[in-house]
């Protein structure tokens, strides 16, 4: 089935037996790719339903990798990087990777990070399908995201933070609740993968609407989406 099929980029040929060996037990379908513009080819071409993908490769590094492949695909993507580089993890996001993981990782982690991903991307739609605040629409049937009737090249936990944010529109959501039900996983504060998909979901959108911050930041908290005035309650009462 497409949807178990997996591509694995990385020079660490020890380490992509460990992968196709453990992951496969786990109903996914693995292929194996050494550098990085092979990988890249592969990943256009193929039909895969995630990617991961080492920062440090032969040829084309993780970075221009991924670089390349946002330019047409929202596939999703999990960056492999080295632990404790933190800038190497902000990098990715910035850059539109879903999610990192450190290397080494606990096998049983990476498949959680999978499958937290993949449900992401293969979410159905939940409650209403059409939500539109200001200039912002965003339809979770067709999992598309547009702007003034422009569609956005979003990624799957993009569009997932922003259709939390939307339907909570006005109200604080914060950023344990959007780890928790985006990411699958409990909040820490060294971890900036929402933060990151925040920012990249403002350079998107536009950072403002009518004069005000689109997606406020509450420091300590999280974030709110702000309703316009033609839509607040005190211009609507």
């Amino acid at each position: 089935m497409s949807e178990q099929r997996i591509l694995v980029i990385d020079d660490d040929h020890e380490l992509c037996e460990l992968v196709t060996e453990y992951v496969s037990a786990e109903g996914f379908d693995i292929d194996t790719v050494h550098d990085g513009e092979t990988g890249l080819s592969q990943a256009l071409a193929g039909d895969y339903a995630l990617v991961l993908l080492d920062v440090m490769l032969p040829g084309a590094n993780g970075f221009e990798v991924l670089s390349r492949l946002r330019k047409t695909s929202n596939l999703p993507v999990i960056m492999l990087t080295a632990r404790g580089d933190d800038v190497d993890r902000i990098v990715g996001l910035e850059m539109g990777a879903d999610d990192y993981l450190p290397k080494p990782f606990n096998p049983r982690e990476l498949v959680a990070r999978v499958r937290a991903i993949l449900r992401r991307a293969d979410a159905p739609a939940d409650g209403r399908a059409l939500i539109e605040v200001g200039d912002v629409r965003l339809d979770s049937g067709a999992r598309t995201v547009s702007v003034n009737d422009d569609e956005l090249r979003v990624t799957a936990v993009e569009f997932e933070v922003l259709e939390r944010l939307l339907r909570a529109a006005g109200s604080i959501v914060s950023r344990e609740q959007l780890t928790r039900d985006v990411l699958d996983r409990e909040y820490s504060a060294l971890d900036r993968a929402i933060d990151m998909h925040v920012s990249n979901l403002r350079k998107k959108l536009g950072a403002e609407y009518e004069g005000a911050e689109r997606i406020k930041t509450v420091r300590g908290v999280g974030y709110v989406y702000t309703l316009p005035r033609s839509e607040s309650p005190e211009e609507s009462a």
